[in-house]
């Protein structure tokens, strides 16, 4: 395999086993627990200035990534802008107000910044499949970006998942198959497949370890793009939960490195209706308890039983951030708020990151000069006959 030069292997976060990247292609081969790449950061001479390389999107990072541009599967996936919004900001009663808005990315959300890391492991483990179970949005990335390196996909998609999502799997030629429930389901249905299939890769959310690590790009984006200003908090829409411990994993390598000095404050923004990291962060717990009835209409966080809520919460704890639920009706109107007081489309399930923050704002949470970024995770037009249907219900 062909990795960068600082890239020191995976390590287990349950175990602390330790393996290189060939010997591990998903979980950890000792204890079935998360792997996490791991890097020599006393190799790396980084500057602010010589942070970034040239290479386009995700890959300008790649110093800090497993696997170098040079066998990248990519479609220039990242470099998402951060939009100020200073009416929001006012109305949170905050200093800055930005949206890291992800769903400017090739499929049209963030899941492309973890599949391009994912299938480009895959490719470089010589797969010739990959497979994954999925809400929507990642079985449209994992598909694409199969497409790309010329592999096939396999997706399993729970019956409620988007038209969109499920007519740009088959675009792309993924071999899909719709589950009857909800993600639970497919993910039983994910499972049953892969057994009985000893050539399929899985790119599935913590089984391979480097989905979170395209993810963590994000963080790195937004603290350059605020010229090396850390944000104080981080607002994100969880639901597997691996864009936020991706981002604060980023965080702490900056602070490591020694080119900033403090760690935004996490924020784990979910529904009511299913809401498993809120009810183990309030009540003290290092892993979270099973929602036993799921009940959302923001599908990319309906995810009752996180496999990696310890590295969740561990996240919120250490960078002195929490977790935040709101009902479904304040998630919606979120979403029509921020495309109608500063023009940004919010998908229906990135707009807990939103209410979120209205209710932490409410809470006295922020302070009136912090600057608060909210993660948009994928474009709202995604999601535009539910947020249409929404405006409806109201007589608009």
């Amino acid at each position: 395999m062909e990795t960068t030069a600082a890239f020191a292997g995976l390590t287990c976060t349950d175990c602390d086993g330790t393996f290189s990247a060939a010997e591990a292609p998903g979980r950890c081969p000792d204890c079935g627990g998360i792997l996490d790449p791991e890097y020599d950061y006393d190799a790396l001479e980084l500057t602010r200035e010589t942070f970034g390389g040239n290479a386009p999107g995700v890959w300008r990072y790649e110093s800090l990534l497993p696997f170098p541009r040079s066998v990248a599967v990519t479609m220039d996936e990242g470099e998402t802008p951060l939009v100020e919004a200073p009416n929001l900001a006012d109305e949170l009663g905050v200093g800055r107000v930005l949206i890291k808005d992800e769903g400017r990315n090739p499929t049209g959300t963030f899941k492309d910044r973890g599949q391009a890391l994912a299938v480009t492991a895959a490719v470089q483990h010589g797969a010739t499949d990959v497979a994954l179970a999925t809400a929507g949005n990642a079985g449209q990335a994992a598909s694409a970006y199969a497409a790309r390196a010329g592999l096939d996909s396999h997706v399993f998609v729970p019956s409620r998942a988007s038209f969109i999502n499920k007519a740009m799997i088959n675009v792309h030629g993924g071999d899909m198959t719709v589950v009857e429930g909800r993600i639970g389901d497919a993910g039983a249905a994910y499972e049953d497949a892969i057994a009985e299939h000893d050539d399929w890769h899985s790119v599935k959310t913590f089984v391979t370890p480097y989905r979170h690590e395209g993810k963590k790009t994000m963080l790195y984006e937004t603290v350059e793009q605020l010229d090396w200003t850390v944000p104080d908090h981080v607002v994100y829409p969880t639901g597997g939960g691996v864009g936020l411990v991706g981002m604060h994993k980023a965080a702490t390598e900056l602070r490591t490195l020694g080119l900033t000095d403090e760690l935004p404050a996490m924020w784990a923004a979910q529904s009511e209706g299913c809401a498993p990291i809120v009810e183990a962060f309030e009540d003290g717990k290092s892993v979270h308890d099973a929602w036993e009835t799921p009940d959302t209409i923001c599908g990319g966080i309906e995810i009752p039983d996180p496999g990696a809520s310890p590295l969740i919460l561990d996240a919120l704890r250490e960078s002195d951030g929490g977790a935040v639920a709101t009902s479904d009706e304040e998630i919606l109107d979120s979403a029509v708020t921020v495309a109608q007081h500063e023009g940004i489309e919010m998908g229906v399930t990135c707009s807990a990151a939103a209410s979120g923050a209205w209710a932490l704002a409410e809470d006295g949470t922020f302070g009136e000069d912090d600057t608060v970024v909210l993660l948009n995770t994928g474009a709202g037009n995604k999601d535009a006959d539910v947020i249409r249907s929404h405006l409806m219900s109201k007589g608009i």
